[in-house]
């Protein structure tokens, strides 16, 4: 994946490559909110994180970013897109 193919906030990371973000939230309800959106707009897309990790009030999303990574990072994009619906 190109530097210029990563979404702004997401890190590109290791081998094999992944992009990585955490999402900081106020509290767990929050927290919880965007775990759900993220679970169905992962069904919806048919594409899913490689791995989740959350704490009351963070939600750290670790995408694969080797031969599906157009697809990854258009899950990016969508999932910063669930922060803006709050």
């Amino acid at each position: 994946m190109a530097e210029s193919d990563i979404p702004d906030g997401w890190q590109a990371r290791g081998t094999p490559p992944t992009l990585f973000r955490r999402f900081p939230f106020p509290d767990y309800p929050a927290t919880r909110r965007f775990l759900d959106a993220l679970a169905d707009l992962s069904a919806q897309a048919g594409v899913h994180p490689q791995n989740i990790n959350f704490g009351s009030g963070y939600v750290n999303v670790t995408l694969d970013a080797t031969a599906s990574g157009a697809a990854d990072a258009g899950l990016a994009r969508r999932i910063d897109a669930l922060l803006a619906q709050g």
